[in-house]
């Protein structure tokens, strides 16, 4: 059966604010509390203004590695916001907002763009691994520690962060299977900012959306408005709850996008993408959309977006000025990492970089 043309039917787009900040779902508009709205806008709002003072960091030279967020802050910090601090979390590169909401400190997450090995040691009470690079390795890791959760009888969740692109690798594919036959707590969310890289979404599958994949895994398969942070965090909460009633693991897919670049190393999204495009999805932007919602109910105003603003800059200074204070790592520093047990060939590089480092004091 040919099912195209008819795909809206089977999947959905939840969706429960309009771009003007209207409710158009009622029923499935989650119940929050009015502190935990005000504090969705104002993590969004600081995120929003972190990545803009990462970027120019970066330029300055004073960042490595970075993957620019603004624009997905609903689908990042809407669905981390579901997720309880004893829940596992397994992000890939972008994903740095989830880490430090979930309890990654700000300063650590500097050190890891300069490639700082302390970056990846995480506090003991964070459950996290650090962001993958390979792109969808993180999936097979989310189906095997939801696994190890289940058999240990463990009320957590294992939430895993991909884009777009993720959905072309075998390891997306073999992770919801996994994940699906042992029914698996686990939760996969593909952010489809639509461009991967560089390739456009239609060019990746003949599948007319993502969330439809999850069928052929037999497990639950839902389509989100990614610029919708109430409809964000109501399907994580669904999911979560799901997995942990014993039911198995739910693709989530969330429509999104990023307004700059997909890293700051070189890409140009000009010569992929029109300026008309990116304008169309700023009008669908996730603060603009929430904090009208919130204005509406009496719950958020200049001063509110101001603090959050200023918190996050001074944040950022802080975090920037702890990022410094580490002494800079060194290539025995590296080497020294690298095994539990130093090979052969290792031992023989950190005598030689031993006695080299030596010299230069």
């Amino acid at each position: 059966m040919n099912y195209s043309g008819q795909i809206e039917n089977f999947f959905p787009t939840l969706r429960i604010l309009d771009s003007q900040g209207h409710v158009v779902n009622d029923q499935k508009n989650p119940e929050m509390t009015n502190d935990q709205l005000r504090e969705l806008m104002r993590r969004m709002v600081y995120t929003r203004i972190w990545d803009q003072r990462a970027l120019s960091l970066n330029r300055q030279g004073r960042l490595g590695f970075y993957a620019p967020v603004a624009g997905q802050e609903a689908s990042m910090v809407a669905s981390e916001f579901a997720m309880d601090k004893k829940d596992w979390l397994l992000p890939s590169y972008r994903d740095i907002p989830q880490l430090v909401w979930h309890g990654l400190p700000l300063y650590k997450a500097f050190l890891y763009s300069r490639g700082h090995f302390e970056g990846g040691q995480y506090p003991k009470e964070l459950n996290a691994v650090m962001p993958q690079i390979i792109i969808g390795a993180q999936c097979t890791q989310t189906a095997g520690v939801a696994l190890g959760l289940k058999k240990r009888g463990k009320s957590q969740v294992a939430f895993c962060y991909f884009g777009d692109g993720a959905t072309s690798q075998g390891d997306f594919y073999e992770a919801m299977n996994f994940a699906g036959v042992y029914k698996a707590p686990a939760i996969f969310i593909c952010q489809n900012n639509r461009f991967a890289i560089s390739v456009p979404v239609e060019k990746q599958t003949a599948a007319e959306t993502l969330a439809q994949k999850a069928a052929a895994a037999g497990i639950n398969g839902i389509r989100v408005d990614g610029m919708d942070p109430l409809a964000v965090y109501a399907a994580a909460k669904e999911a979560r709850d799901h997995a942990l009633a014993g039911k198995g693991p739910t693709l989530i897919e969330t429509l999104t996008y990023r307004y700059g670049p997909h890293t700051m190393a070189g890409d140009d999204p000009t010569r992929y993408r029109t300026e008309e495009l990116t304008g169309e999805w700023e009008k669908k932007d996730p603060l603009i959309r929430f904090r009208l919602y919130l204005e509406q109910l009496g719950l958020w105003s200049h001063d509110d977006e101001e603090q959050a603003a200023e918190q996050a800059k001074a944040d950022v200074a802080k975090a920037l000025k702890q990022a410094d204070g580490v002494p800079k790592q060194k290539v025995t520093d590296l080497l020294g990492n690298m095994y539990e047990k130093p090979t052969q060939n290792i031992k023989e590089q950190l005598k030689e970089y031993s006695t080299r480092e030596g010299d230069q004091r």
